[in-house]
């Protein structure tokens, strides 16, 4: 009917959104395989990529529930920071390795409901309130550690982002790497087949309008902050795994990588769009190009202009997408 959004169009756009990413990923590791082919095109440097590929994507999860919502987060480097940070201070003070990692995972939530609460009640704008608490949650980890790394006695976390033994070839991967897999499958049913996911989609579509069709709004868009955060806590858990220690200065700049992620895996900032599985392949495009890079000895200053220069396009290609469907 004239004035409705034809579905099968949706449907197309969102196909060759995810079609375009994955040539993307396969034109950006074919690139670097034939500038690099003895450095990068290794089987240890690819598991390499997976376990960087892991707290990004892990992370990445998070701010696709809060991108496709019409939100945005720019603290999440900051809240991995404080994970990482929590986990080596529980684990110094005797806690159980598991419950070391759910400490780190509440603390992320934590920040989220915090977030969450100054957006709903006090009708701030996510930008600025996430804003303030990047530099906020930065402070808060530099704090707590005393402005310096904590170690933390060896444990089995330490083996989530590790590369495999020889006796352990047979996993394929770390194990932190198939919990972004299996997070990554959950967190696509919960926004496919439940209402919550339903709900996400609607107040980034239009906010007003999910309003008026009965959708909680300032409840979901709590509860979405929440999740989201609870999943840099759980990137901070892999983040922690993988540099054995608490860093309160790590992941600074990771946010821009987190959201680049996102909008390449065809999220879109206006809000109502997103795939998981897109942003798992989003992420391993920065994950190969900032790798690449490395491989080609770049400056870290060019290799910041890159990443920039992704993002912009990314955003470039959302919108004449968007103006093409209009």
């Amino acid at each position: 009917m004239n004035g409705e959004p034809d579905p099968r169009r949706a449907d197309w756009s969102a196909l060759w959104t995810r079609l375009g990413s994955l040539l993307g990923l396969a034109f950006v590791v074919a690139l670097f395989s034939f500038l690099r082919p003895h450095t990068f095109l290794t089987a240890d440097n690819f598991q390499i990529m997976l376990l960087q590929t892991a707290v990004v994507g892990t992370a990445a999860l998070g701010m696709t529930l809060i991108i496709i919502s019409g939100g945005i987060d720019l603290s999440i480097g900051s809240n991995i920071a404080l994970c990482t940070v929590t986990v080596a201070l529980l684990l110094q003070h005797q806690v159980a390795p598991a419950l070391a990692a759910l400490g780190g995972v509440v603390a992320g939530a934590a920040c989220g409901a915090l977030i969450g609460l100054l957006i709903t009640r006090l009708n701030l704008t996510p930008f600025i309130v996430t804003l303030g608490m990047w530099g906020a949650l930065r402070g808060a980890a530099k704090g707590l550690a005393h402005e310096t790394m904590v170690a933390a006695p060896t444990t089995w976390l330490n083996n989530l982002l590790q590369s495999l033994r020889p006796q352990n070839r047979w996993m394929l991967f770390p194990p932190g790497v198939w919990l972004m897999l299996a997070l990554t499958v959950i967190v696509g049913g919960l926004l496919r087949y439940t209402r919550f996911g339903r709900h996400i989609f609607a107040i980034g579509s239009n906010e007003q309008t999910a309003r008026l069709c009965g959708v909680p709004v300032k409840r979901t868009k709590l509860l979405i902050y929440v999740v989201g955060l609870a999943f840099a806590g759980i990137a901070g858990v892999l983040q922690f795994s993988y540099l054995t220690v608490g860093d309160p200065t790590t992941a600074n700049g990771m946010e821009l990588a987190v959201i680049a992620a996102v909008v390449i895996g065809g999220a879109s900032l206006n809000g109502g769009e997103g795939s998981v599985f897109g942003s798992l392949i989003g992420a391993l495009i920065m994950t190969v190009v900032a790798n690449g890079c490395t491989k080609m000895d770049l400056a870290n200053w060019l290799q910041e202009i890159v990443t920039g220069a992704i993002i912009i396009t990314a955003v470039v290609l959302d919108r004449l997408r968007h103006r093409q469907q209009g």
